[in-house]
């Protein structure tokens, strides 16, 4: 149960917002456009990161940017 403890780990990498246009969810009022997140563990599609209701969320790589 590695998902127990994502939010005590060390970020992986950072990554920015750069929309919330979903077409089948709603992530506008857990995103925040423009703001950097810290992606907690990633797989193929998602990155898992803390967002804006303080939980952990995994969210569509298409919605962030890498932060060189």
């Amino acid at each position: 149960m590695i998902h127990h403890t994502w939010t005590e780990n060390s970020a992986v990498k950072k990554v920015k917002c750069v929309h919330t246009d979903a077409k089948k969810y709603t992530v506008a009022n857990v995103l925040e456009i423009g703001k950097e997140y810290e992606v907690k563990n990633e797989s193929e599609d998602y990155y898992f990161v803390i967002d804006e209701s303080g939980k952990m969320g995994g969210f569509y790589k298409e919605y962030f940017e890498e932060i060189k």
